[in-house]
């Protein structure tokens, strides 16, 4: 068996530093994600109840958000928190008018927490 055994042999390596895509390749790459769909939410508040609670909750019930009133609503795509903004009405519906992008170390950076 040992005698099927043989050394790998590799390609010559000396293109390892390709130049990097151009803009015009970057932009293609980019197009071929634009009708990917994500999930976009805005998130009034949270709150931890008990099961005991939740089944004792009603027309009528009031939770209590750990949000305080007046601070902004945060924005998540695909459950990544991405902005905040303030919640408006457009037409009847309640709609969001983003304020502040997080930027990308913050959002990196709870990622990895």
């Amino acid at each position: 068996m040992a005698d099927d055994i043989a050394n790998a042999e590799f390609g010559n390596m000396s293109n390892i530093d390709a130049p990097q895509a151009t803009q015009e390749s970057q932009q293609k790459n980019l197009e071929m994600i634009f009708d990917v769909p994500v999930s976009i939410n805005a998130e009034l508040g949270r709150s931890v109840i008990k099961v005991k609670e939740l089944l004792n909750l009603s027309a009528g019930s009031v939770i209590e958000l750990k949000r305080l009133a007046g601070e902004p609503i945060d924005l998540l795509v695909n459950g990544v928190l991405i902005g905040k903004g303030d919640v408006v009405v457009v037409n009847e519906n309640f709609g969001l008018r983003v304020t502040e992008i997080v930027c990308t170390e913050e959002r990196i950076k709870k990622l990895s927490d």
